[in-house]
């Protein structure tokens, strides 16, 4: 298989928060693999931007012990970096006063796409977006990447959305969710509208019910203090899952474009019924041996902040009448795992004497790790003795079908952000969504809050609170293992 890498225009990237964590981590090693695959034009230029002293010499060693970090086998291409590093600027900007907004001014180019991502938080992105315009840094062609969260509620992501576009139109912002990146994520797509054996049964008639897991085995230790202010349900299931819900959800667009795509998952999110909460399940973790328990890394004692949260929600249309959509995320599960799982009906009747259990189709979508495919099937167990039934995978694991090309699929980040300079919304979150998001949300906070609901305590290294196995229980079903 040949890889068809797509060209982007020579560019300008300003990384405000260019010394930070995220920038390390993820987005310099990231745009140097894409260095290396040989999809950033020669022109190209990376400006890092942040409170502290550096100049291009430091912050070039900087980028270098990051990749030495944080990257993988290209660490070890010593003539990459340095043509890479190259290619990095640094200019010392204050985003709540007016010192290096001219030099950076300077530093721009005519003609040249320039973007600037905003990997700071959420409280600066006004403070820099108005003095992007100010200072003449920014032209009616630039771009902006703010980074989640989104807002806390309806009203700050509203604020938040409206900051944001008194300076730049809604086609300039780009607001990032990296599980949007990731490979699986966008083959839901592919496998919805691009394979007629799927399409005819996605909906009531066929499918049983679908769940949504996305679980971590690590704990909130070292960000405790923000994550206690969020919990599962921002952090996670007002985002990422619902996400992928609705791209599980949503009907076909008219065409693959950003605003199409968009508009339908609009619709499936507008379509969400409130959340009873009878069918809501908090729980947080508890203390295990050394390890300490949830309240202790978010060093409150009377938390009521949930690291782990199960739901049954369901979408009100057509397709999706009667058929429930069950989320879970938590920390301190017992294998990290992202899968959707779509659980199709029972055979109305079957023909074989003596096969009495339930045997189910399951189209299971690995988000990670190895991300791939599987539908469990029915076939006859091998060997004489009757026809004796068991129910086995069709796996397609990427790494596996596709080989070496698998290894240089670009990861998340990568992708997003070359996305960025394509100028491609598709796989970015447009501001409706976000306040839409919200919209379903609060009310579930607001009514756990309401009624002083504590969550349920549950043991590390296992699958949740036991109220979480009853929320499915109580309807016949169970959850899917999870595993890695």
């Amino acid at each position: 298989m040949v890889s068809r890498v797509i060209p982007v225009d020579p560019f300008d990237l300003v990384i405000f928060g260019g010394t930070g964590d995220l920038a390390r981590r993820k987005i310099l090693p990231g745009l140097f693999r894409r260095f290396r695959a040989g999809t950033m034009p020669e022109e190209s230029r990376i400006i890092g931007s942040a409170r502290s002293e550096h100049d291009d010499a430091e912050y070039r060693q900087i980028v270098r012990d990051a990749i030495g970090e944080f990257g993988g086998d290209e660490k070890e291409d010593k003539a990459g970096i340095d043509a890479f590093v190259e290619r990095l600027h640094y200019v010392r900007v204050d985003a709540k006063g007016d010192d290096g907004w001219k030099e950076l001014a300077g530093m721009m180019r005519d003609g040249i796409i320039r973007a600037f991502y905003f990997s700071v938080g959420p409280s600066l992105f006004g403070d820099i977006a108005e003095r992007l315009n100010r200072f003449d840094v920014a032209d009616d062609k630039s771009r902006i990447v703010v980074e989640k969260p989104f807002g806390r509620d309806l009203q700050s992501a509203k604020e938040l959305n409206a900051t944001l576009r008194s300076h730049f139109r809604e086609d300039q912002i780009y607001r990032i969710d990296h599980y949007l990146g990731k490979e699986t994520v966008q083959n839901l797509m592919a496998i919805r509208f691009g394979n007629v054996l799927f399409e005819p049964l996605w909906n009531n008639h066929y499918i049983d019910h679908i769940q949504i897991t996305v679980a971590e085995t690590v704990g909130v230790g070292g960000r405790g203090a923000y994550y206690d202010k969020s919990g599962a349900m921002r952090d996670m299931v007002q985002n990422h899952l619902m996400q992928l819900l609705c791209l599980i959800a949503m009907e076909a667009p008219s065409q693959f474009d950003a605003d199409a795509v968009r508009d339908e998952k609009l619709k499936v999110i507008r379509a969400l019924q409130p959340v009873d909460y009878h069918h809501l399940v908090r729980g947080q973790y508890d203390a295990e041996g050394d390890q300490p328990s949830y309240r202790e890394d978010a060093e409150d004692p009377r938390s009521f902040t949930e690291s782990f949260i199960a739901l049954r929600c369901h979408i009100a249309n057509w397709r999706w009448a009667g058929v429930p959509f069950y989320l879970r995320t938590g920390k301190k599960l017992k294998a990290r795992s992202s899968e959707i799982a779509v659980v199709f009906q029972d055979l109305g009747h079957s023909i074989f004497e003596g096969d009495e259990k339930r045997h189910r189709n399951i189209l299971a979508i690995r988000l990670q790790p190895n991300e791939g495919i599987d539908l469990q099937v029915t076939i006859k167990e091998p060997g004489p003795g009757g026809m004796r039934l068991i129910d086995v995978p069709l796996d397609m694991t990427f790494a596996d079908a596709l080989g070496p090309e698998a290894e240089d699929v670009p990861d998340a980040y990568e992708r997003l952000i070359m996305d960025v300079f394509r100028g491609n919304q598709t796989l970015f979150m447009r501001g409706d969504e976000v306040e839409a998001a919200w919209a379903w949300t609060d009310p579930i906070i607001a009514g756990w809050e309401a009624r002083g609901d504590v969550p349920k305590l549950y043991e590390p290294g296992t699958a949740g609170p036991d109220d979480s196995a009853m929320l499915l229980h109580r309807d016949n079903r169970r959850w899917r293992d999870i595993k890695a």
